[in-house]
């Protein structure tokens, strides 16, 4: 078991997938950042770009899940520096809001999680998507139907695509 949590070798998190919702103006630019730095980041993850995090739904969260997703993640500008103003409070609610569903349907709140950085700091992008890859090695994985709820093959896009290993498209909408 020891193999379990590691994400390069053999083990129980090598088919796992984390989806990382990230706002375009800061958590977004810090991973691009990091990427430029060559920073490696943990294969379990597929990032989402959003115009801000006021923006992610519990819908767009419970549907990760819910279509392959082991687990959630929404990464924004740090607490009252939202380029939108407020945003990254909604999200912090919306996340919270999340955890306590998860809670009640006997799945673990720690699948979904909030992280705060700004722009120029990719250190705390790259330990952030370390720290949701770790918590979700450590999970047993989610269970799932049969069929996958029928809706992947029935899906054109959107979390579908990660279960085919493909990366998610980024998100858009208006602000």
């Amino acid at each position: 078991m020891a193999g379990a949590a590691s994400t390069t070798g053999p083990g129980a998190t090598a088919d796992r997938k984390i989806v990382a919702f990230c706002c375009r103006e800061c958590a977004y630019a810090a991973a691009d950042a990091s990427a430029n730095a060559r920073t490696p980041l943990p294969p379990t993850v597929r990032l989402v770009l959003m115009p801000c995090t006021g923006r992610v739904s519990p819908l767009h969260l419970l549907s990760a899940l819910a279509e392959g997703a082991d687990g959630v993640m929404v990464a924004g500008c740090l607490l009252g520096q939202c380029h939108y103003r407020e945003g990254n409070f909604h999200a912090v609610d919306r996340v919270a809001f999340v955890q306590r569903l998860l809670r009640s349907v006997g799945v673990e709140p720690e699948r979904c999680r909030m992280f705060t950085m700004s722009a120029g700091e990719p250190p705390k992008f790259v330990a952030a998507v370390r720290e949701m890859d770790r918590v979700i090695g450590g999970l047993p994985p989610l269970p799932r139907s049969e069929d996958g709820g029928g809706r992947k093959a029935a899906s054109a896009g959107g979390a579908s695509s990660l279960a085919a290993g493909e990366p998610l498209v980024a998100a858009r909408g208006a602000a």
